[in-house]
């Protein structure tokens, strides 16, 4: 006898999910890393022969133990953040976002393209307009988004919000605070000192020159106050621990 059952259809929306490797964009992650591997190499060079850097601590170990991380550091120079990249290990590229000055950074199609490939930014308005309020609280979105679902993912923040003009340390904006504790992600700090002078605001391209980074302790999520108070409080450690070795060399120097 003919079998006349009809035969199982097939769940379209089964037939139409992709496959994984069919939802890898290769061009675009290949471009990626190719444009910041081109950057890393630049920097490397950079930040050993014209602007050298001297770093005080060590990344290792951090990125097994604190897979999410926020790294925040004092605001003095339009070098603070390539040198924060520069220091980082290249392995840990791929996972690095760094908020950048919208009014800056994205000013113009050049300064666009090179921020999104090559630094992985993510803007921020330093005005308080509406606009740029509302476009602050789409990034403020973004970086959440990122940090809540991603594995490994390091963002790098200037909590300030602009560049001091003094080397004083200004107060911190709440977003750090917020970011840290809506998605339980703990902070690094980081301390420069020298980038000022080496690359003032009234300079188009830095100095040859010596800089240092200091990398610091880790500040689990808290308030706004409470981040701003220990990260103040380490500094004052770290300022006085160099004015200690610096007498010390004086010292020596005269005996």
């Amino acid at each position: 006898m003919q079998n006349t059952d009809p035969k199982p259809q097939e769940d379209p929306l089964l037939e139409e999910e992709p496959r994984f490797w069919e939802l890898l964009d290769y061009e675009k992650i290949s471009g990626h890393l190719f444009a910041r591997a081109i950057w890393a190499m630049f920097l490397r060079l950079a930040f050993k022969f014209y602007i050298r850097m001297k770093i005080k601590g060590k990344f290792k170990g951090f990125y097994k133990k604190y897979p999410k991380l926020i790294i925040i550091s004092n605001h003095t120079s339009h070098l603070d953040g390539p040198a924060i990249l520069s220091a980082i290990p290249f392995s840990h590229w791929m996972d690095l976002y760094i908020l950048a000055a919208q009014d800056y950074w994205f000013s113009n199609g050049l300064l666009r393209f090179f921020s999104k490939h090559f630094l992985n930014a993510i803007p921020m308005s330093r005005s308080k307009n509406t606009n740029t309020t509302s476009n602050n609280k789409q990034s403020i979105t973004r970086c959440l988004n990122l940090l809540n679902s991603l594995k490994r993912v390091w963002m790098i923040m200037f909590p300030e919000g602009t560049r001091s003009a003094n080397d004083k340390l200004q107060t911190f904006k709440k977003g750090i605070a917020l970011l840290s504790q809506r998605s339980n992600t703990p902070i690094l700090f980081l301390y420069f000192h020298g980038n000022r002078m080496l690359w003032p605001r009234d300079k188009l391209i830095p100095r040859p020159g010596k800089i240092y980074l200091h990398i610091g302790p880790i500040q689990e999520p808290a308030d706004i106050d409470t981040i701003f108070n220990n990260y103040k409080q380490w500094i004052e450690e770290v300022k006085e621990r160099v004015q200690k070795k610096h007498a010390r060399y004086l010292q020596k120097g005269i005996a």
